[in-house]
């Protein structure tokens, strides 16, 4: 699908970057420490674990969802909660054997872990301030509004759109036109930023440039570099208008 997306992709102009698209998690929300993470489920389940036990689960929980992909492929978990859920109690049932009590409260506290990047509300504030117009674009079926909201993100961002809200998942081009429609912005005037070279790229199938920064650890998550990339795009001498054409008069 992405293959032919790109053969099919317009030749955009080169002009200045007057909106930008993020990612959510892994971009600009990190999930947390997995011995966090456990840690909290353990408090909320009541149960214990050895510590080679903890040790064990922990690492496997690190990377849970990197296998998403091979059972459910096409992301159907990111239409709608009862599959989402569904998807994470099956990719439990592929690592260290656990009680039923802690899968439960494993998936029950999965946001109380997730903050934002320390980076993340600077690079957006500092976006603002150049006039530049922000979007949160996420395969989700959980309630990432109320992360969002938590972590100061909502105020900064012009638009938020959702897979579960819209019904369709990255990287079909449809989602990204939907979040275009909702900045008012064009492919060619847009920067769409994520951490997946597979789910954060098919906006190049509308022509837009993207950057992709792979899953970091740390409080920092390199995010400064796209106030750089829209810096640069801005001093390229192209007037912005010519980013939004507008309609010929009428003679």
């Amino acid at each position: 699908m992405l293959v032919e997306a790109a053969a099919q992709a317009p030749f955009n102009p080169v002009v200045p970057i007057t909106a930008v698209i993020f990612d959510v998690h892994s971009t600009l929300i990190d999930q947390g420490d997995a011995h966090a993470w456990l840690d909290a489920a353990l408090a909320r389940s009541g149960q214990t674990l050895d510590a080679t036990e903890h040790a064990e689960l922990a690492l496997f929980l690190d990377r849970v969802w990197e296998n998403a992909r091979v059972l459910d492929p096409t992301s159907e978990r990111d239409l709608s909660s009862t599959a989402h859920e569904r998807v994470f109690h099956a990719l439990l049932a592929e690592g260290p054997v656990i009680d039923a009590r802690l899968g439960q409260a494993l998936y029950d506290v999965i946001l109380d872990t997730w903050h934002a990047y320390d980076d993340a509300s600077p690079t957006l504030t500092a976006l603002k301030g150049m006039g530049v117009r922000i979007g949160l674009l996420s395969n989700a079926a959980l309630p990432l509004h109320a992360v969002l909201e938590r972590e100061g993100l909502s105020a900064l961002a012009d638009a938020i759109v959702l897979s579960c809200e819209v019904g369709v998942v990255k990287p079909a081009l449809e989602i990204f036109t939907a979040m275009l429609e909702a900045l008012g912005s064009t492919a060619a005037a847009s920067l769409m930023v994520g951490d997946s070279g597979h789910d954060d790229v098919g906006g190049t199938g509308l022509g837009m440039r993207t950057l992709v920064l792979p899953r970091t650890r740390g409080p920092s998550h390199g995010l400064a570099v796209v106030v750089g990339l829209v810096r640069a795009s801005q001093q390229l001498g192209i007037p912005q208008e010519a980013a939004h054409p507008r309609p010929a008069k009428a003679t």
